[in-house]
């Protein structure tokens, strides 16, 4: 199973782009991106370290503010413990 996420671009070098998700950087290649894309754009990161998506600047937002509340949610004690 793959989960892909959401990832701002912080800065392009060639095929390359530095993206950040929840704090957290790393390097992808852009060279399977099927259109161009530019710092402050959102992808797709999937297969390791690929970027394989463009996505709408809302639509990033909405699914990081879902993941983080699902985040936060697993991080609160269980009731029945």
């Amino acid at each position: 199973m793959c989960m892909a996420i959401p990832s701002l671009i912080r800065s392009i070098d060639g095929d390359n782009a530095t993206v950040e998700c929840f704090g957290i950087e790393r390097v992808v290649s852009l060279m399977l991106m099927p259109e161009p894309v530019a710092v402050g754009d959102y992808v797709i990161v999937q297969a390791g370290s690929f970027a394989m998506e463009k996505v709408a600047f809302e639509d990033a937002l909405e699914a990081l503010d879902y993941l983080g509340r699902v985040i936060a949610a697993g991080d609160q004690p269980d009731e029945g413990a």
